[in-house]
């Protein structure tokens, strides 16, 4: 008994000193497996892999375009409410299932996104074949939903009793101009009582993100009179203006340190291909690891659609047929952040690669958990195993072999930060 009380001290406690060594790690990770309701709870994932490919199949076949998540949602409180926990839906529409530990004052969150990239219509269909399955989300996110539901199953089916309480939550608006809503909001009410967050986002089990890749999305959009292709000949045109502004931005040097990106990912405009158009719209994405280049990229757009307007009113043009106004809106920011090296998150994660005899690399990326480590809140991103590709394409797929890994890894260390309450006499 005592020696229990002893372990759960020891996964729990906010040591920041030096980082365990290998041989620490798997102790704490053993010690942790020791539990026979924590076995029982591992034994479960190894038993119902069926079931957890079943249901991920179902939820994938459950459409959760941007904005319109509620589906998946009802499906995924179901799941949760089923597996004994207490659901709710906060009002910006995350479904929260409650896993009451004995200190309810502190809480740690498992979470995964519900929502895909793909429009409403887009046919989301699971196709298999054999080991692995082909739809749009089948991998982001349908891999740490079912995860989700699949652990929270089996900690109930186990009787586990956590020391914090545990919040297993599919949260809204991780993808595209989602913002990150649902995490903001999770963090946002949630905020004195949160010690962690273990974000489920995608499968893998090789790496661990510890690092907050910081990006901003913005739309520009430049707007005229608009005519006819013929009579109206001469008329300033809102998309000549948008691939002049267009092309001088995307010849925007790039330093080779910090890493930086941008990407044009929609163009709109027009009515007709004999009409000259009233309106033309671009939305770009850009990330750094420096803020600093962030700003610059940012200002670098708003100059090259301004330049793209000068250089399309600078020919003769029939001033009377009016002329063009641009803008450039924000339409999302994620802030960057970093988890500490001697974080007990870390190290309960650390603890269960070593216990499962998994490897893996920290990185940097945008995910959810780029909100909590912007406030200095210890969190990290993993996948749930297997594996998959063409993520954010219709040829999407996933594979389940080594499935087991990613969710065992995922439940002993959503343990090793939340703690195993101490087995009361009966």
């Amino acid at each position: 008994m005592k020696r229990a009380v002893v372990c759960a001290i020891l996964l729990v406690m906010p040591v920041r000193s030096a980082a365990p060594t290998s041989a620490q790690r798997l102790a704490a990770g053993s010690r942790l497996a020791e539990n026979a309701r924590v076995r029982a709870a591992l034994d479960w994932l190894n038993h119902n892999l069926s079931w957890v490919i079943d249901t991920q199949a179902r939820l994938t076949e459950i459409p959760a375009p941007p904005f319109q998540e509620e589906s998946r949602a009802a499906a995924v409180g179901e799941l949760l409410g089923e597996s004994g926990l207490t659901v709710h839906t906060d009002k910006i529409g995350n479904v929260i299932g409650e896993f009451r530990g004995e200190n309810e004052s502190e809480m740690v969150v498992l979470s995964a996104h519900l929502d895909t990239v793909f429009p409403a219509g887009t046919n989301v269909k699971v196709h298999r074949d054999g080991n692995r399955m082909m739809a749009p989300g089948i991998s982001d996110n349908g891999t740490g939903i079912a995860a989700l539901v699949a652990i929270a199953r089996a900690l109930q089916f186990a009787h586990v009793k956590p020391e914090r309480t545990i919040w297993f939550v599919g949260n809204v608006g991780e993808e595209g101009e989602g913002n990150l809503r649902g995490m903001r909001e999770l963090v946002e009410s949630y905020r004195p009582k949160l010690k962690a967050v273990v974000v489920l986002d995608g499968s893998g089990t090789d790496h661990v993100t510890t690092r907050a890749l910081a990006s901003r999305r913005l739309e520009a959009t430049i707007m005229g009179p608009g005519g006819h292709s013929w009579s109206d000949f001469g008329m300033p045109n809102p998309i000549n203006a948008l691939i002049r502004g267009s092309v001088r931005f995307i010849n925007t040097k790039i330093p080779a340190g910090p890493r930086t990106t941008f990407n044009i990912g929609q163009i709109e405009g027009g009515t007709s291909v004999n009409s000259v158009p009233h309106e033309a719209r671009i939305k770009v994405d850009i990330r750094s690891e420096n803020e600093q280049e962030l700003a610059r990229l940012e200002s670098a757009l708003r100059e090259s659609i301004a330049a793209g307007v000068r250089d399309e009113m600078d020919p003769p043009r029939d001033r009377s047929k009016g002329s063009l106004e641009w803008k450039v809106e924000l339409l999302g920011s994620r802030p960057g952040g970093e988890l500490s090296k001697d974080s007990p998150l870390l190290a309960a994660l650390r603890a269960a690669d070593e216990f499962i005899g998994n490897q893996s690399r920290m990185e940097r990326s945008s995910t959810d958990a780029n909100i909590p480590l912007s406030l200095g809140i210890d969190a990290i991103s993993i996948g749930a195993g297997g594996t998959g590709g063409g993520a954010h394409s219709l040829q999407e797929w996933y594979d389940a072999v080594g499935r087991e890994v990613g969710l065992k890894r995922a439940l002993l260390t959503i343990l090793g930060i939340s703690g195993v309450a101490e087995e009361k006499a009966r």
